[in-house]
Parts: structure tokens; C-alpha cells; sequence
């Protein structure tokens, strides 16, 4: 763990302890239908790979199923698994922020909260969290039993009673529900085991973002205060602070980080939009029900399960994670519309390849820069 003063920067255990203690229940299912929806999604997580790879052209290199297993779990795993991955990410931003607590005035002040009050804000923030995560691939999982260290792969998580969750909520089919899920988050996985720089490539820009941090520890934790008060309802209504409600990424972007975030913010938008596009392609002849499924899902999305929801989205940022879905599903179909899907994979060529956020928006321009003829 990372300290400061000798007090832990973050006390990930009593992160985990406090957000599986404080994370809702799942839905109400006897041990034999628990047992049903785990095998189910472990069959549809299997069958999703030769769907996607079919539809996808994109086929996994240098890479064995061993190599990013797929991990069934419940609220409470998805946050264990979660903090693993945090402390790996954030690791370069704390330790930044232990070398600024002996030289500033609010490094005297993180001293005394100490690292107990910012892990029972970070679990409060998991425990929201944990409850609408319905897969996930988790590209920078650190080594455990599951996940050798030196594979370069991931694993891919599926959390179980919310996909039973939200599909009692939509009233559709589970079958379809499940798999339809399964393909999303298999073309993640898919991604990132067909194209093998990807990995290496999305970790040095978000390194390259915490690098560029240069914000007072006491800001950060200010940040983390404001979204634990919001979730138990300690903050006045309508009072959107002197940041004017801006999310946790927003406040601590300096001029190169803008830069690099307008690069992720691109990514992100092309991984998101490209599974969006492959679940609904595939669906038709694999999930009968694809198309209400996407309309009451996208119904969802955008209208958040209360007021409560969307100020934490907002916080949190979540609300840009909604526009990445519907802007990269747009422009991969733009892409694909115009010169088929072996024209759009040329996006996996190399960074170089990918769109940037303005191409995003502007499928046109990245068809015309990538796919230009040489002038003879």
C-alpha cells in the first residue's frame, strides 16, 4: 500500500470491507436458480467467442482461453476485483501525491484524516458502483491464481444478480438477456487478445495521464467527500459546489492532460461503440429478441434509476461513458456502412490508425485520412 507520513494514502481493505458491507443485496433467487444463471452465463460467455470472431473478422493472437478466463461473481467479487485493479492503475497518481504531502499544507491535513476516512469514501463509491456493473473486461487485472503474471491477457467478469437484476427490471427474456450481455462483453475480450498492442497502448496513455496530475491530495479527497456525501444524502439539494458539479476526471486535467483524455475519451468511444455495434449484429440471428432488448436497455441508459443516479453519474463521469456507447456505435456503423467491415478493422492497424475524438464525430474524416490512395 502506498503511505504518507507513515498513515496509508488509501486503506484498500477497509475499501472492500466498507463497500461490500454498505452494497445492496442482490435479487431474490433460491441456490438452484444461482447455480442455473452461472452455468447459463458461463455457456453463453463460451458461445459468444466464435459469434464474435465470426461476425468481427478479428481472431486472438498469441493467446489461450487460459489466458483470460471468465470469471462468473457476485456484487461482492466485482469489488474485490475491482480494488486489485485500482491499486495497480492509480499506484503512479498516489505515489505523486505522497511526494506533495511533505512540502504542502494540505499533506499535514491527509496526515490526520489518514488512509481509514479515504478507504471508507473509495468502498462507498464501489458499493454504488457494484450494483450496475453487468460485465466487465478487466484489461489490467494484476496476477492472481486465476491470471498468471506475463500472459498480457485479461479476464472477463460477469456479475451475475445484476444481470438477473436488470433483466427482471426490463421484463425480457433471460436467455436472450444473458447472452446478449455475453456478446457485448466478449468483444472486449476479443480486442484485446486480437490486437496485441492495444493493452500496451491504453495503459501508457492513462500512466501518461496520472503522470500529468498536479492537483493538492486534499482536492482529491474533497472530490471523494462530496460523491460519499451525495450517496447518503449529506449534500443540500441543487448545491453543485464551485466546480460546478464537474466529474472526479474533469478537475485534475492539466493543459496536456486535456490532450491525452481527448485521446481516451476517442478510444474509449471506439471500444464501447464497437461492442454496442457487435452485440446488435450478432443478436439477430443468435438472440430473437435483440431488438427489444436494445430499446428498453437504451431507455434505461439514459434515464438513470433516479435523481440520486444521475448526480453520481455526472460526479463520477459515467454520463461521458453514455455518450462513448452512442458516439463509437455511430461511427463504426458510418465506417462499416462505407467501406465494409475489413475497412473499419483497419482501425486495429496501429495507434496511428486509431480515430481521434473530432473523427469520432466525424466518421468521414478518419474513412478519408486511413483509406486515401496514394498519390501516384
Amino acid at each position: 500500500m502506498t503511505s504518507i507520513g507513515g498513515a496509508e494514502m488509501v486503506d484498500w481493505n477497509l475499501a472492500v470491507a466498507t463497500a461490500t458491507r454498505l452494497v445492496r443485496p442482490g435479487p431474490d433467487v433460491t441456490r438452484d436458480e444461482a447455480r442455473a444463471v452461472v452455468a447459463e452465463l458461463r455457456r453463453h460467455a463460451k458461445a459468444s467467442e466464435e459469434h464474435v470472431r465470426g461476425f468481427t473478422r478479428m481472431m486472438p493472437e498469441g493467446h489461450t482461453p487460459q489466458d483470460t478466463p471468465v470469471l462468473v461473481v457476485d456484487r461482492a467479487g466485482w469489488i474485490r476485483a475491482n480494488v486489485a485493479g485500482f491499486r495497480e492503475v492509480l499506484r503512479p497518481l498516489l505515489d505523486k501525491m505522497q511526494e506533495r504531502r511533505g512540502s504542502g499544507p494540505g499533506g499535514a491535513v491527509l496526515g490526520a484524516v489518514g488512509g481509514k476516512v479515504t478507504g471508507v469514501e473509495v468502498g462507498m463509491l464501489l458499493s454504488f458502483l457494484a450494483s450496475r456493473v453487468l460485465g466487465q473486461y478487466e484489461t489490467f487485472a494484476p496476477p492472481s491464481r486465476e491470471l498468471l503474471s506475463g500472459t498480457g491477457g485479461g479476464r472477463l467478469l460477469l456479475v451475475a444478480p445484476n444481470v438477473v437484476h436488470v433483466e427482471r427490471e426490463l421484463e425480457v427474456h433471460p436467455h436472450d438477456f444473458r447472452l446478449w450481455v455475453c456478446l457485448h462483453e466478449e468483444t472486449h475480450r476479443t480486442q484485446f487478445t486480437a490486437v496485441p498492442w492495444l493493452r500496451d497502448h491504453l495503459e501508457g496513455e492513462i500512466q501518461s495521464f496520472l503522470a500529468e496530475t498536479d492537483v493538492d491530495p486534499m482536492t482529491v479527497l474533497e472530490r471523494l467527500r462530496e460523491a460519499a456525501q451525495s450517496l447518503a444524502g449529506g449534500r443540500p439539494e441543487g448545491e453543485a459546489g464551485e466546480d460546478g458539479g464537474r466529474s472526479l476526471v474533469e478537475i485534475v486535467q492539466t493543459p496536456a492532460q486535456r490532450e491525452i483524455l481527448g485521446r481516451l475519451t476517442a478510444v474509449m468511444s471506439l471500444l464501447e461503440g464497437h461492442a454496442d455495434f457487435v452485440m446488435d449484429g450478432v443478436g439477430p440471428d443468435v438472440v430473437p429478441s435483440v431488438a427489444e432488448i436494445r430499446e428498453k436497455f437504451q431507455q434505461r441508459r439514459a434515464r438513470g434509476a433516479s435523481r440520486l443516479d444521475l448526480a453520481l453519474r455526472k460526479l463520477l463521469g459515467l454520463d461521458a461513458k453514455l455518450r462513448q456507447y452512442r458516439d463509437g456505435e455511430r461511427f463504426v456503423r458510418a465506417v462499416v456502412e462505407e467501406v465494409g467491415m475489413g475497412g473499419f478493422n483497419r482501425v486495429w492497424t496501429s495507434p496511428n490508425t486509431l480515430p481521434t475524438k473530432a473523427e469520432i464525430a466525424k466518421p468521414a474524416d478518419w474513412v478519408a485520412r486511413v483509406h486515401r490512395k496514394p498519390e501516384a
